[in-house]
């Protein structure tokens, strides 16, 4: 037992060491990378070869072997079948993580192939059947105050329904831009017990229909307050339905904002209202004019808040307080509606127009939102090195009369 003792207690007193294990020759020997990007000639032949058999099986079955029939589950039958086909063949040759990468990889690109061709087709489609009232320039500087049902196309546009596009959408701008703003920043910025019950409302108001602001506004501002049927009208139901889109997208752009950024404000000794409009506001100018984006492009295609508000006329009225007034979705559903082909050419063209008009709106918005900060275009990227030069020339010279002067003195 003495012994025992006298042997633990030296192995105690001897240094741990660590031993590590030599690899083998084998296992030293480093795995091929994979290649994350680009497709490899192998990479070509699975997916040709997956594609070929499938669309085989697929014909087999819907020819001769099922009685199943029909061109959307053709597709679909074939799509599966190519997936599986697919995930085998893989595996022959890869690891689980590369065939799990490959098939999602293959989703993911189907999906945006068949968004991409469901957009392309729409536009395509819309262009098309309004071809014959596009090429005419009366159709973009006439109205229909004068045009019967059966006139030529040479006869009436729809200038009436671009003033009253233009005209309802700056209003609703004017009255959603700075109140989404504000709640955003409330929403973000405050502490109160009230920001849950605001973000629970605008989320619940996100999925308002849009025939039920009409109605409220036509309930409220024209059958109880008197007003009339008008384009202020038809702004403020537009106003609704874009509010709650513009707030939660702000919301959530501003919540992106570095933090650190307002506590160097606050350390600096700036309240809280100079930290959110000097620091917080213009780093989130890009995403805010997303928001803003989004909004209108909510608001911009609404129809029926425009019909019960606003009403349909053929005339222009450029007056948003009184009369009624088009805008050109309600329009392109008044003309499709229609059972005179040249009507119905004229509503295709309008959502064409409507399509354009969109666009710009979205360029024009982009253009004012600038670059995010800290992105400087070339000609900012050379003021800013020249003004740098021009400071560093300036210390320079400050340097070099500081250090003459005591040299003088002594």
């Amino acid at each position: 037992m003495t012994a025992a003792i006298s042997q633990r207690d030296a192995d105690a007193q001897q240094p741990l060491t660590t031993v590590i294990a030599r690899r083998s020759s084998a296992a030293a020997v480093a795995p091929p990378r994979r290649a994350i990007g680009g497709t490899s000639r192998q990479d070509a032949m699975v997916l040709v070869g997956a594609g070929v058999s499938s669309l085989c099986t697929t014909m087999l079955l819907f020819g001769r072997l099922t009685s199943l029939s029909g061109r959307l589950g053709f597709v679909i039958v074939w799509f599966l079948i190519f997936l599986g086909i697919y995930a085998a063949l893989l595996s022959l040759t890869e690891d689980r993580p590369a065939v799990v990468d490959r098939v999602m990889a293959a989703l993911l690109t189907s999906a945006s192939v068949l968004a991409g061709v469901a957009l392309a087709s729409v536009i395509i489609f819309v262009l098309w059947r309004g071809r014959t009232a596009l090429v005419h320039s009366n159709f973009f500087t006439q109205d229909l105050s004068v045009t019967g049902p059966s006139e030529p196309l040479s006869v009436g546009g729809i200038t009436h329904a671009i003033a009253g596009t233009l005209i309802m959408t700056a209003i609703s701008l004017v009255i959603t831009v700075p109140l989404g703003v504000a709640c955003a920043v409330f929403l973000n910025e405050t502490r109160s017990r009230a920001t849950s019950l605001v973000r629970t409302v605008v989320t619940a108001m996100t999925a308002l229909p849009s025939i039920l602001a009409g109605l409220f506004i036509f309930a409220t501002w024209v059958l109880i307050l008197g007003f009339p049927r008008s384009g202020l009208a038809a702004s403020i139901a537009m106003s609704i339905m874009m509010l709650p889109i513009i707030i939660r997208s702000a919301d959530v752009v501003l919540r992106l904002v570095p933090g650190n950024l307002r506590e160097a404000s606050a350390a600096l000794g700036a309240p809280q209202w100079r930290t959110v409009w000097q620091i917080v506001l213009p780093t989130a100018r890009s995403g805010l004019t997303t928001a803003v984006i989004l909004g209108v492009a909510r608001g911009v295609g609404e129809t029926a808040p425009v019909l019960l508000t606003a009403g349909f006329t053929n005339t222009m009225n450029v007056n948003p307080t009184k009369n009624p007034m088009v805008s050109l979705p309600l329009a392109a559903f008044k003309l499709v509606s229609a059972a005179e082909p040249n009507l119905i050419a004229r509503g295709f063209a309008t959502a064409a127009v409507l399509m354009l008009l969109v666009l710009i709106l979205f360029t024009a918005a982009r253009i004012l939102g600038g670059r995010p900060v800290g992105r400087l275009t070339k000609r900012q990227a050379r003021a800013a090195t020249a003004q740098s030069a021009r400071d560093r020339v300036r210390i320079d010279g400050m340097s070099s009369s500081a250090n003459r002067v005591p040299q003088e003195m002594s």
